[in-house]
């Protein structure tokens, strides 16, 4: 069985100095507890993760690119980890125990000798300085106390003329300290404080080195929203006495002009540096959290500059030495924050900021008219648990619903004869409170919940409608069709709410006569043509979908969705703690009235899922039973549900929570699976009436066709694929590990066709499985979601060996 991956979502963890990019051309970044690895020109133009690196147990702080193979991450598990890369993962990692808290900053840096010097920050107020020798020994030859102190950023940096390293860090106490590596005799280095840095009135959130000629240049960004730029110059004797004669004699009445101080630092016994203020540069009216050189071929230097004012700005000097900007791309609009921080490519011509919101943002320069910046497209995703995922129909599109407040839709990108990549291509709901679940109700139609006790209904505007088709090619799309003529534009959440309200004409500047309340529109929506996937300030803004109903019936906060195939019914439960408030409540979704509520648990309901043909529902609890719900009069779509079949203390099987359920793609079998590492399969037995009526039970003539147990795992998700293989049904399981395992069952017996490890699969929780439905190929493709914010696509080919 061969597993590729079609596409991975994530967002960008919100810390600085969190997503690097590399001299190979690929950013890294730091994806709740992994490190996502992505192309930005996958194929030329488009956009792909590649691969993810799992190694740290928490929060990855900080990610720094060391050469083309190696990167060094740091996370809140208090280790760093030195990774060296291929073309699909990593092949070595190694990793840097000692801090007893979070690692928020590294750096390393390779001496000509070939062994590397690595620095880390962590929370426990201390920096530790590691050697690596070329055989893979790694030792920590110093710790540096900061006395309750926190370091926010570090840099390392070659010293123009030597093997010496200069270390420079930013303190909450507001300065910079440079430190630098003392020559010694023996083998073993130490490095010694030189120099406070002061002049910033905040904290200094970014540094970075550049080599300019003899000299190095040092580039502060602070919270006090200005950039220092630092020249440390090396000085010989002379240098250094004839300075100090000159500051004797010196009187401003003989020379008329005021220079600008020089602090003369002595680096070990006989070399002097000069340390002066050579610009401060203000153009950010925010935070500044991120600075980074870039030198070109002719050592033309440029620096960028990210900001929580949502913009980044390129810095160059003029001929005179005056620092000015040069280029200011941001976003513009949207409820975010900005950025974390911004990175140059290795060439030059591209620039890249990550966001608050976890959205990458890349801008590249056009060949032609150096002044012309235009967006490139990225892959984004959620930046929380990412709680439920459903396929459309036919397959069309994946929708995913998570913590982080929205509903996001992915569909693939067809560019003529390449493999499609895949985008999101829309957010629909862009909430106030945590989303929970979510059921497709048809191509252009859903209900979601989120955790408030409504369920609430959206349809797609024409504007989506008219974009999907173009980007995913759609050829014959009789839904849209019918719904284009008479659907709103779009949508868009009036300033203190929290429903989406469509959008029918879109006023022209013209029509507007001014009035104090334009200040704040009501909408703020804006039609597009899209011709590739769009940006993440067009996803925030321009992309919902306008609601159609609000659902109320339920006490509690919503927790699982389901509707019929055919999109007529739709089934909804809430959290509960007792059998009233566990009722399954039935909607009849073309005129949004309640049908029934049906009982039969006691706790919540934790999934429910409709049979292929709509004639029984299922549903499984926390209450460690299932019940099974059949139609009264099968060929009636809007009949009412009656309760068949459930398990009881006596023949229930599952001693844990049951977290989920599935039925075969023909309807004759069920899955459950649950906390206690098993999963049942159900079928109806083909006894004859009289035979069960002897035999009466809560059962009913259900029975289970097969058991798996697995030893210690929990599994959280369950799924069926939408066809056989050959005679043997095909079931994928998510554990509360983060694997995911796929399963053949023929007669009883089980047979693993596949593993997937943490770095190909999740590394929290895996909360959904389902199958891509509607697939004409050999090959089968399942879609995946958990608790690590990851979304993730597979491609499956069952050849058997």
């Amino acid at each position: 069985m061969q597993i590729t991956n079609l596409y991975t979502s994530v967002a960008c963890n919100r810390t600085t100095e969190c997503a690097d990019w590399g001299p190979s051309g690929l950013i890294a970044y730091g994806a709740c507890n992994a490190v996502a690895v992505f192309n930005p020109r996958y194929n030329g133009s488009s956009a792909k993760i590649l691969y993810t690196l799992v190694e740290h147990t928490k929060r990855v702080n900080t990610v720094k690119w060391l050469d083309e193979q190696h990167l060094i991450s740091g996370g809140d598990d208090a280790n760093a980890v030195l990774w060296q890369l291929d073309d699909t993962g990593a092949k070595k990692r190694l990793l840097l125990k000692g801090h007893e808290n979070g690692v928020n900053a590294v750096d390393g840096v390779r001496r000509t000798s070939g062994i590397w010097l690595l620095a880390t920050a962590a929370a426990d107020s201390s920096i530790k300085l590691w050697t690596l020798q070329s055989d893979d020994v790694l030792s920590c030859f110093q710790t540096v106390q900061l006395n309750g102190g926190f370091c926010f950023s570090l840099r390392l940096t070659l010293r123009p003329q030597g093997e010496h390293v200069m270390m420079a860090f930013s303190g909450d106490d507001e300065t910079v300290s440079l430190w630098a590596e003392q020559p010694s005799e023996e083998s073993s280095s130490h490095f010694e404080k030189l120099h406070k840095l002061s002049g910033h009135e905040d904290w200094v959130r970014g540094l970075d080195f550049v080599n300019d000629g003899q000299d190095l240049l040092l580039a502060s960004g602070s919270q006090d929203n200005f950039i220092r730029l630092w020249r440390i110059s090396p000085r010989t004797e002379q240098q250094v006495s004839e300075n100090r004669v000159n500051i004797e004699n010196f009187s401003f009445a003989e020379s008329g002009e005021i220079r600008v101080e020089e602090k003369i630092l002595p680096v070990g016994k006989d070399s002097w540096y000069a340390v002066t203020l050579e610009s401060v540069l203000y153009g950010h009216e925010g935070w500044v959290y991120g600075v980074h050189w870039h030198k070109n071929a002719k050592n033309e230097l440029r620096l960028l500059s990210a900001s929580i004012d949502k913009t980044l700005i390129v810095w160059a000097p003029t001929e005179d030495g005056v620092w000015l900007e040069q280029v200011r791309v941001g976003e513009v609009g949207g409820n975010s924050m900005g950025f974390f921080g911004g990175k140059f490519a290795h060439d030059g011509r591209s620039i890249m900021g990550h966001s608050y919101q976890g959205g990458f943002h890349i801008w590249n320069q056009s060949q032609e008219q150096a002044q012309l910046w235009t967006s490139n497209v990225i892959v984004g995703g959620h930046y929380g648990q990412v709680r439920d995922l459903a396929w459309e129909h036919e397959g069309a599109y994946l929708m995913t619903v998570s913590a982080d407040q929205t509903t996001r839709l992915h569909a693939p990108w067809l560019q003529g004869e390449q493999s499609p990549t895949w985008h999101e291509l829309a957010r629909p709901q862009v909430h106030g409170y945590d989303m929970q679940t979510l059921a497709l109700l048809s191509r252009y139609k859903f209900a979601s919940g989120a955790e408030e006790k409504i369920v609430r209904t959206f349809q797609a505007p024409a504007n989506f409608i008219e974009n999907f088709r173009h980007i995913s090619r759609l050829e014959n799309d009789a839904a849209g069709d019918a719904l284009l003529e008479s659907l709103p534009k779009g949508a868009s959440v009036p300033s203190l709410g929290l429903s989406n309200k469509a959008v029918f004409k879109v006023e022209t500047p013209d029509d507007k006569a001014s009035k104090a309340k334009d200040e704040y529109p009501d909408n703020y929506f804006v039609p597009i043509t899209l011709q590739t996937p769009p940006q993440e300030e067009t996803l925030m803004q321009n992309t919902l979908w306008p609601e159609l109903q609000k659902l109320y019936g339920h006490g509690y906060e919503l927790y699982a969705l389901a509707a019929t195939p055919d999109g007529q019914v739709l089934a909804s439960t809430c959290r509960a703690s007792n059998a009233e408030h566990a009722n399954i409540i039935l909607w009849n979704t073309a005129n949004w009235k309640q049908l029934q509520k049906l009982s039969g648990h006691q706790l919540t309901v934790t999934q429910l899922r409709f049979s292929p043909d709509a004639r029984y529902l299922l549903s499984v609890s926390r209450d460690r039973r299932w019940s099974l719900y059949e139609r009264d009069q099968p060929e009636e779509p809007l009949s009412s549900y009656s309760l068949v079949a459930n398990t009881d203390k006596t023949n229930g099987v599952h001693t844990r929570i049951i977290w989920s359920c599935d039925w075969s793609h023909d309807g004759k079998y069920f899955a459950t699976s649950s906390r206690d590492g098993k999963v049942v399969l159900w079928t109806q037995s083909e006894k004859s009436k009289e035979q069960q009526q002897e035999q009466k039970n809560s059962l009913n003539g259900w029975q289970t066709a097969g058991m798996l147990e697995l030893k210690n795992e929990s599994i959280t998700a369950v799924s069926f694929a939408q066809r056989c293989q050959g005679s043997s049904y095909v079931l994928a399981l998510g554990m509360e590990s983060g694997h995911i395992k796929i399963y053949q069952f023929s007669n009883g017996n089980w047979q693993l066709g596949c593993d997937l490890s943490k770095d190909l699969s999740h590394h929290l929780t895996v909360k959904r499985l389902q199958f891509r439905p509607g697939q004409q190929t050999e090959n089968m493709q399942l879609a995946s979601c958990g608790e690590d914010h990851l979304v993730r696509i597979y491609d499956i080919s069952l050849t058997l060996n």
